[in-house]
């Protein structure tokens, strides 16, 4: 799959058979992307809200909330509603089941039984919809900076910023969520694409933006602020806090 953003996807797989998870999760993995499992849509509700996937990949077929239900709560909220959403089914396979997916905001619908490549290929086709459309949107500025996420430029005025690949990327989600505080788990599985069970040292995250910081200049730098036992945040204006 060719790179169509800077960031490796972040995916929630939710299905509340065990097997289907172990199943599919390291097989996404193997394509490159990060994969945060639950098995329960309750369980995958909260997940959605902490760790702000990239894309939701949802059983219907789920005791107590359902995918369908999880769908609509997911576009109810104005913190998810903009996250891309897959659903699979193995039983509601006829045309007014489906139907019901897509009116309540789904992107896509996959029936079971099918082979993983298939999946993947309907989701990555989702996420290049998705990606395309926010890098079209997208005017990453702030204070004289100007980031072109294609192109992988930073320019503060005319002069250009030699940033890492971790460093770019973590600038470029800090402005995609300015004003909002990101915890340093989330910029290890956003940016890094680390298994938090595997590796959990927010070192790593204090060491790159320390560098980030000083590359951008006090004037820009001073905008990215540690926010005391939550993590960090870009500030939307100058003074606001």
């Amino acid at each position: 799959m060719s790179e169509v953003v800077s960031l490796r996807y972040k995916m929630l797989l939710v299905d509340d058979e065990p097997d289907a998870c172990r199943l599919l999760k390291p097989f996404l993995e193997k394509a490159g992307h990060t994969v945060l499992t639950s098995n329960s849509g309750r369980e995958a509700l909260l997940a959605a809200l902490d760790s702000q996937p990239d894309i939701v990949i949802a059983d219907v077929q789920m005791p107590g909330m359902d995918g369908f239900e999880l769908c609509r709560r997911l576009r109810a909220d104005r913190r998810t509603a903009a996250i891309p959403l897959v659903l699979v089914s193995g039983s509601s396979k006829a045309e007014v089941d489906q139907l019901e997916g897509f009116h309540l905001g789904a992107d896509d619908y996959v029936l079971k039984p099918f082979v993983p490549s298939l999946l993947l290929a309907k989701v990555e086709a989702v996420l290049r919809r998705y990606a395309t459309a926010a890098e079209v949107e997208e005017v990453l500025k702030a204070d004289g900076a100007v980031l072109d996420v294609q192109a992988r430029t930073v320019k503060l005025g005319k002069n250009r910023v030699s940033l890492t690949r971790k460093e770019f990327d973590l600038l470029t989600l800090f402005l995609r969520k300015r004003g909002r505080v990101l915890t340093s788990k989330f910029l290890l599985e956003s940016v890094w694409g680390y298994d938090l069970a595997d590796y959990n040292n927010p070192h790593t995250v204090t060491v790159h933006l320390s560098s980030l910081r000083q590359k951008l200049g006090p004037r820009l730098g001073r905008r990215i602020v540690t926010v005391p036992g939550s993590g960090y945040r870009f500030e939307a204006e100058d003074g606001g806090r």
